[in-house]
């Protein structure tokens, strides 16, 4: 935080979570924007319809663990433009596509165009019984930053709609709690966190909306053990990183602590949650992305390039250091899972 930012009065400011909250969900709000998240940033569903494959044969295996019942529940959060949902349902065998009941679920307002078979909604439905997938959504819930003082006490960091910071006060009560298991911050000036108390509660939301099935959330990730030192806020905008500003004209996000998530309570009773990289998950599920044998362009010149493209799409999707290290948390609800 700079000093002229501290010098100035909080009367305006606000933490961050309050202030994202607005900036990506209010009136005229980044999601809000006829582009659409789309416009902005590509995630592994407009990376590729590989994807959405991978996702359709993950609901196939839930649906025969869940004994192939009548109806088959997919609900995609955070649904931006639908893409996801509408690509799960082209990819589906006839006779599974047959029972699915679809729901997309945003705080943004029904996209035009999309197939009126998909049930669009502002939050969960009550019960669910089939998949629950959340691709890039927790990283979009918003959370409060703390930063370190020079008398060492974390503080939560308030912010104007400019995108000055100031700090605010000492950080207390469950999301001290929260910071001292999950992301211990030291007491060296400078060092920060996003507090990710509310992405456990709307992870926890999610499961507990499960009769029986699978629930999965996908998104840049960290664990305990590898907490960046200054947090991961940032902005994006056309393409690009850039500085967040809560005005309502970037994507505002951060990554998220998955191990936290999917520590849910004990009460619950549920089977372990098995957290593992986009990379390993796809593959599990059958996308290898194998270069195809150099004789087939001699043979069959248009299945070669086919083939090769196909290659490369499923490349991108588990490259290390891009959409492959994105972590996968998979919570199981009365059935096995699906994926070992």
């Amino acid at each position: 935080m700079t000093d002229e930012a501290t010098r100035e009065t909080a009367e305006d400011a606000r933490g961050w979570r309050a202030a994202t909250e607005a900036a990506l969900y209010g009136p005229g709000g980044f999601y809000r924007r006829p582009e659409g998240p789309a416009g902005h940033f590509r995630t592994s569903v407009h990376a590729s319809r590989l994807f959405a494959e991978a996702v359709a044969e993950l609901l196939c295996r839930v649906d025969e663990a869940l004994g192939r019942p009548g109806s088959l529940d997919f609900v995609d959060m955070g649904a931006g433009r639908g893409e996801l949902v509408t690509g799960v349902l082209a990819a589906l065998p006839a006779d599974v596509a047959a029972r699915v009941r679809a729901y997309a679920v945003d705080l943004a307002d029904r996209p035009p165009g999309l197939p009126d078979r998909i049930t669009w909604l502002t939050e969960l439905p009550r019960t669910v019984s089939g998949l629950v997938f959340a691709n890039e959504w927790l990283d979009n819930v918003p959370v409060e930053v703390a930063e370190v003082d020079a008398a060492g006490v974390p503080r939560l960091v308030l912010v104007r709609r400019n995108g000055a910071e100031l700090p605010g006060r000492a950080v207390s009560g469950a999301e001290a709690d929260w910071l001292a298991r999950w992301w211990p911050l030291g007491t060296e000036p400078g060092l920060r966190a996003e507090i990710g108390l509310p992405r456990d509660q709307a992870w926890a939301t999610a499961v507990t909306s499960l009769q029986r099935g699978l629930a999965v959330a996908v998104d840049y990730a960290h664990t305990v053990a590898t907490r960046p030192p200054f947090g991961t806020l940032t902005g994006f905008r056309e393409g690009r990183g850039t500085t967040p500003v809560p005005d309502g004209s970037c994507d505002i996000t951060a990554h998220v602590a998955l191990d936290a998530c999917a520590a849910l309570d004990p009460a619950l009773r549920l089977p372990e949650a098995l957290l593992c990289t986009q990379r390993d998950a796809l593959r599990a599920l059958g996308l290898i992305g194998a270069r195809p044998p150099l004789t087939l362009a001699s043979t069959h010149p248009t299945a070669y390039v086919r083939a090769l493209s196909i290659a490369g799409e499923a490349a991108e999707l588990t490259a290390p250091g891009g959409l492959g290290d994105f972590g996968w948390l998979l919570q199981p609800v009365g059935i096995e899972n699906p994926l070992l």
